[in-house]
């Protein structure tokens, strides 16, 4: 499908993800992939922050509102508790969590996983899968929109997370 990949491997799409637990054979399938220089222990409070915000164009999916550049300390996330906020709207809800390894939420019907894989030389690939039950045009559609979101959510972490971790301020 058009917009199902980027940034990611084959052996990545092979990968089960947690988001795979709640949909059976989903019309939307959709992953996202990218490299981080900086370990796990500093990625991880950025995946969570997704709480507070979209990190993606903030002039589009959180009403102008600018994403946190600082990490605000959050606990750890829970199941059950809002996924995630845009324009200051609570949005979704967190169905998995494993700290420091993957966070999944569902919102508007689709469910997706956030996975950090440890690499060499503590660095980071972080892996984004979103799966959907809808029909094939919807799916098109989504793919292409989540593509251009999903990437631009998926760089903003990875620009924080490395400038994070070239300051020396990484967190546990």
């Amino acid at each position: 499908m058009i917009g199902d990949r980027w940034g990611v491997t084959d052996s990545e799409m092979l990968l089960s993800y947690p988001c795979d637990d709640f949909v059976v054979s989903p019309a939307l399938q959709a992953w996202r992939g990218v490299g981080i220089e900086a370990p796990v222990a500093a990625v991880w409070p950025w995946v969570v922050q997704v709480r507070l915000a979209p990190y993606a164009y903030d002039w589009i999916d959180n009403l102008g509102r600018r994403s946190p550049q600082q990490l605000r300390g959050l606990p750890e996330p829970e199941v059950g508790e809002a996924f995630t906020s845009a324009g200051g709207r609570k949005l979704g809800r967190i169905v998995s969590v494993d700290s420091g390894v993957q966070l999944t939420g569902a919102i508007m019907g689709g469910f997706m996983s956030y996975v950090l894989v440890p690499q060499q030389n503590d660095t980071t690939r972080l892996l984004l899968k979103v799966v959907m039950q809808t029909t094939r045009w919807v799916a098109l559609g989504l793919s292409v929109g989540d593509l251009i979101m999903a990437r631009r959510q998926l760089l903003n972490f990875k620009q924080l997370a490395e400038r994070q971790q070239r300051q020396g301020t990484a967190t546990d």
